[in-house]
C-alpha cells in the first residue's frame, strides 16, 4: 500500500460538481492498493498517517501529529500510485489492485482512521474526481507499507 500525504491548509473532492469530501487544515492522503496487500497494511497504513508528525511545534520543528493540531485527513483512492513508470513512456498499472480488492482496503484505512480519533472525509471510490487543495508548506511525503 502506498499513500502520499499533502499537509493542507483545506482540501476538498468534486464528482459531477458535487463536493463529496471536505476538510479545513490537515491531510490529503492520496492511497494506492497493490494486488498483495492486506488488512495488515491497510491498518499500519492508517497509524501512519494518524501518527506521523508533520506539523510544526511552537519551535516550528514537524514534532505534532495531525491529531494533535485537530486536524482531518481526506483519504482519496490512487490506483495511479501504484504505476509504474520504469519502461517506455506509457504508465504500467500491473502493481494496482483491481477495484473489487482496493476498495473495502481504502474503506479500511478511513474506518481505522476514524478509530483512531481522527476525523476523515473521503473522495468517492472510482469516480472521476476533482481534487483541490492548498498545500501547506509545502510538505508532501509518501509513505509505503
Amino acid at each position: 500500500m502506498r499513500a502520499l500525504l499533502q499537509r493542507v491548509a483545506q482540501a476538498s473532492v468534486r464528482v459531477d460538481g458535487e463536493v463529496v469530501g471536505c476538510i479545513e487544515a490537515g491531510l490529503l492522503a492520496l492511497v494506492g492498493v497493490a494486488p498483495t496487500d492486506s488488512v495488515a497494511e491497510a491498518q499500519a497504513c492508517a497509524r501512519k498517517i494518524r501518527y506521523l508528525r508533520l506539523f510544526a511545534d511552537q519551535a516550528g520543528h514537524m514534532n505534532r501529529d495531525v491529531s494533535q493540531v485537530g486536524g482531518g485527513v481526506l483519504v482519496v483512492s490512487q490506483f495511479t500510485l501504484m504505476a509504474s513508470t520504469r519502461k517506455g513512456r506509457r504508465p504500467s498499472f500491473d502493481g494496482a489492485a483491481r477495484g473489487d480488492q482496493a476498495e473495502p482496503l481504502v474503506a479500511l484505512v478511513v474506518s481505522e482512521l476514524e478509530n483512531l480519533g481522527v476525523a476523515t472525509a473521503t473522495g468517492r471510490f472510482g469516480a472521476d474526481m476533482q481534487v483541490a487543495l492548498v498545500n501547506d508548506g509545502p510538505v508532501t511525503v509518501i509513505i509505503d507499507t
